[in-house]
């Protein structure tokens, strides 16, 4: 019977050692999610895998020659309690699946508190004490609230940490 397994990989190697991994008959899964990537003044989202140098293999323990594992290309080691591989839960495999969209990525969505037109009061940074309304969420724990500032309103992005409801 198949069960899931974990893989350290090397640094950055988590497709290659999947692609190794599926060509000695290895079933494996990275769940990805999508990143905001901020360079040289350019933003993008990009995808990225949610556990950083892990991959997840399905094999049976029992059948397969599980040992390759460690010596395929991209693999650091498997992940043992003794000398035997660590069972993963298939229950929290299919969670993860679970929470997948239509292109397979992962969704990481914080959930946010609050709902638009909702009162907010900045708590930290240049505007701390503030008062505003909460417009939406607007990317990687970032917020836009709508600021009375200079007698008109004004758009702001803050960092989701910055705002609270007011006391």
């Amino acid at each position: 019977m198949k069960q899931w397994f974990t893989a350290q990989t090397h640094i950055r190697s988590e497709i290659k050692a999947a692609f190794h991994l599926k060509r000695q008959g290895f079933e494996t899964y990275i769940p990805q999610y999508l990143k905001l990537r901020r360079h040289a003044r350019k933003r993008d989202m990009v995808k990225s895998p949610l556990f950083p140098r892990y991959i997840f293999i399905a094999f049976d323990i029992h059948r397969e020659h599980w040992r390759s594992i460690n010596s395929t290309i991209g693999i650091s080691q498997i992940i043992c309690h003794g000398d035997k591989p660590a069972v993963l839960a298939d229950k929290l495999i299919n969670e993860i699946r679970a929470r997948e969209d239509e292109k397979g990525n992962v969704s990481i969505n914080k959930i946010i508190p609050f709902s638009p037109g909702q009162a907010v009061q900045i708590i930290k940074g240049a505007l701390v004490d503030q008062m505003g309304i909460f417009e939406c969420s607007s990317g990687e724990e970032r917020v836009k609230i709508l600021l009375n500032l200079l007698g008109r309103p004004m758009k702001v992005e803050i960092p989701l940490e910055s705002i609270s409801a007011p006391t």
